[in-house]
């Protein structure tokens, strides 16, 4: 009788398990979506911004995209002093703060007000991130963050593909004004969401990472073998995805695609197979590893770059979708090894590996809209396979945890080896 009584109680507790891991997942995905939508959805009314400021697509891609410049300078100061920054106030406090610059954008009179508003989002978009996946290295076992690194990301595939097609949307029949006053309750939403889901954790129990100084775990961090061809990785994957889904933008509303606000907004369904495919980067990464991993997503994004020249509204959106499903990808790989590589001061290079990543963005932004303004199209596509290219090269210098020699997560030459001299 003793096997059948344990075998259902065994069976009970892994059904109890998987519901509450997929409620874990659920409740990431849900605050990274509120969280980052505001990141991308105002790309998809460019077309409108540009006219309302009279600006061409260069000037106004390099503003909507300042946010970028605020999420770097926040994943870096993060870095620094993540590790007195209390988990769970620091989101919710950074999303409160989220909504006065998002509802303040209904009332820029401005580029320069517009972009400098754009900053301030992202100063509290990236702090609200950083602290996130903090938070989900701290509290999440080693088994569960891959799969809660996935549901992150995803949450910010969601926030991609929602968030445009709701401004589109709303900037279409309400007009600008009421488009940002939306966004600024979604980020208030979003403070409600982590105030009532997220719990205080213990830090790290490693007493001997509060006593090390941010400066050098930071410095620790970028000297690593195994973590800054990752960060390097991440300033390419931005610079791809922002220079290619900026600037589409204007390709779409021009002859001879020549489509509406709406169907722009509409076209981002392209990010749909996204939210499906990103959430199984982790189990692909530790299946195949990190640089297969990376290599594969990297190359499925290079395909979908010769459709998006293409005259054929249908040739284009399928390379959007390449595109954004390699991309999105490439990123939830790149950021759950991060994660896993970094056993100590975790804040420190989440932080930093978002300072490259934003960069990457802000720096794509302009470059390519320089190249978009100046050369066309074609030209602006083929800056993001360079970049795809870099990002491929870099991601052989990479090393799998499981594959060193090491102990699991540690950072050879990196942290340990810094606490330990």
């Amino acid at each position: 009788m003793l096997p059948s009584i344990i075998v259902p109680a065994k069976a009970m507790r892994t059904h109890i398990h998987d519901a509450a891991a997929l409620r874990r997942s659920a409740v990431i995905s849900a605050i990274a979506f509120l969280t980052l939508v505001d990141l991308f959805a105002t790309q998809a009314i460019l077309p409108m911004l540009a006219t309302a400021y009279r600006v061409p697509p260069a000037a106004i891609g390099v503003a909507v995209n300042a946010c970028t410049l605020g999420m770097a300078i926040s994943g870096l100061g993060v870095a620094l002093t993540g590790n007195r920054l209390g988990r769970r106030a620091g989101i919710i406090a950074s999303l409160v703060v989220l909504s006065v610059p998002t509802a303040l954008l209904a009332s820029a009179h401005s580029l320069a007000e517009f972009a400098l508003l754009r900053v301030a989002q992202g100063l509290c978009m990236s702090t609200a991130f950083t602290l996130t996946l903090a938070y989900l290295g701290e509290s999440c076992s080693a088994k569960a963050s891959a799969g809660a690194f996935a549901a992150y990301i995803t949450g910010n595939v969601a926030s991609n593909l929602i968030g445009r097609i709701m401004a589109a949307g709303l900037a279409s029949h309400f007009g600008l004004a009421t488009n940002f006053r939306a966004f600024a309750l979604l980020n208030l939403a979003g403070a409600l969401l982590a105030a009532v889901t997220l719990h205080r954790t213990p830090r790290e129990e490693q007493p001997e990472e509060s006593r090390m100084p941010p400066f050098v775990a930071a410095l620790a961090h970028l000297r690593a073998p195994a973590l800054w061809p990752a960060f390097a990785i991440g300033f390419c994957i931005l610079f791809a995805f922002i220079g290619l889904f900026t600037y589409v933008n204007f390709v779409l509303v021009r002859p001879p695609l020549g489509l509406g606000m709406m169907a722009v907004g509409l076209s981002y369904l392209a990010f749909l197979p996204s939210v499906l495919t990103t959430p199984l980067a982790g189990r692909l990464a530790g299946k195949v590893g990190t640089r297969r991993a990376l290599q594969a997503s990297l190359a499925l994004a290079g395909a979908g770059l010769a459709l998006v020249l293409a005259p054929n509204l249908v040739l284009v959106v399928a390379g959007m979708v390449l595109v954004a499903c390699g991309t999105f990808f490439a990123q939830g790989v790149a950021t759950g090894y991060v994660g896993r590589t970094a056993s100590m001061a975790r804040s420190a290079a989440s932080g930093l590996y978002l300072a490259f990543y934003f960069t990457g963005g802000l720096v794509g932004s302009f470059l390519l809209g320089q190249v978009f303004d100046r050369l066309g199209w074609t030209a602006c596509v083929v800056g993001v396979a360079a970049s795809l290219l870099a990002a491929a090269l870099l991601s052989t210098r990479l090393r799998d945890p499981q594959a060193d020699p090491e102990r699991p997560g540690s950072i050879p030459g990196g942290i340990d080896h810094a606490h330990h001299a």
